[in-house]
């Protein structure tokens, strides 16, 4: 059996930055030890496999280590692969996923993704967060993830966690944020439980992000940058209970996988 693998840049109009992802176009679905043995093989932080269906594709993602709820470049790099290389004739496309309808639009240059708000709420910070971050945050909430708010883009690019307490707490990873210099806000996320010590650029944290960050700032239209040493922009948009984001991605590789023994 072969199947095809591209590797997709997401955030990004250039490749060697955003954030990479797998994806593997599938016709129906391989066994699950099959895909968790291709995600680890690849060693991204995100393999996206997808697979028609009458009304759009059902996606799921993967992690080197174990599958996922939600995951927002790998989402975006999947709807690229669609769009641009399987020639795609509308301009939207509906995935179904663990986290429900997911809806990606085309819109001139930018790939719209629609994805479901959660916001935030505050919590008692977990004594592993707190020995975990070298900085006391001023604000601790929780959703998805826990969201640790700092008061100065500096303090988001200083911090240097430690990833072995990291992975002793119960939600997926942690988000680091504050208040962006030249954007509206701006982000770090580190999930090393699921083997992703820090992300690239992570769609779904804007999910928790954005909405905070349109209540905070007073407006549902937001730019924000994710601090990772590859980088990414955002644009976000906070509607009724979802959050569009926005963003550009690029092909970097394309190869086959040949699974000889299967």
């Amino acid at each position: 059996m072969e199947l095809t693998l591209y590797q997709i840049d997401a955030f990004t109009n250039q490749v060697f930055s955003g954030n990479p992802a797998a994806v593997c176009p599938l016709k129906v679905w391989l066994p699950d030890s099959i895909l968790q043995a291709i995600a680890e093989e690849n060693n991204l932080s995100e393999t996206a496999y997808y697979v028609p269906t009458g009304s759009g594709f059902h996606i799921r993602w993967f992690t080197p280590s174990s599958e996922v709820d939600l995951c927002g470049h790998a989402t975006l790099a999947a709807a690229y692969v669609i769009f641009e290389l399987a020639a795609h004739s509308t301009s939207t496309i509906i995935f179904t996923s663990r986290s429900g309808e997911l809806i990606v639009h085309r819109s001139h240059d930018l790939l719209v993704m629609d994805f479901p708000s959660q916001p935030p709420s505050p919590c008692k910070t977990p004594q592993a967060l707190r020995d975990s971050l070298s900085q006391e945050p001023i604000e601790v909430l929780s959703a998805e993830d826990y969201m640790a708010v700092y008061a100065e883009q500096d303090d988001i690019l200083t911090i240097k966690p430690d990833f072995e307490k990291l992975k002793s707490l119960d939600l997926r990873g942690v988000i680091i944020t504050a208040k962006g210099k030249n954007v509206d806000f701006v982000s770090r996320f580190f999930a090393p439980k699921f083997g992703i010590y820090e992300d690239p650029v992570t769609g779904s944290a804007h999910c928790e992000l954005t909405p905070y960050w349109a209540k905070e700032l007073g407006r549902s239209q937001l730019v924000a940058k994710q601090l990772s040493q590859r980088g990414g922009i955002i644009q976000c948009e906070l509607k009724g209970d979802r959050v569009l984001l926005s963003g550009k991605a690029v092909k970097y590789m394309e190869g086959r996988i040949v699974l000889s023994h299967y």
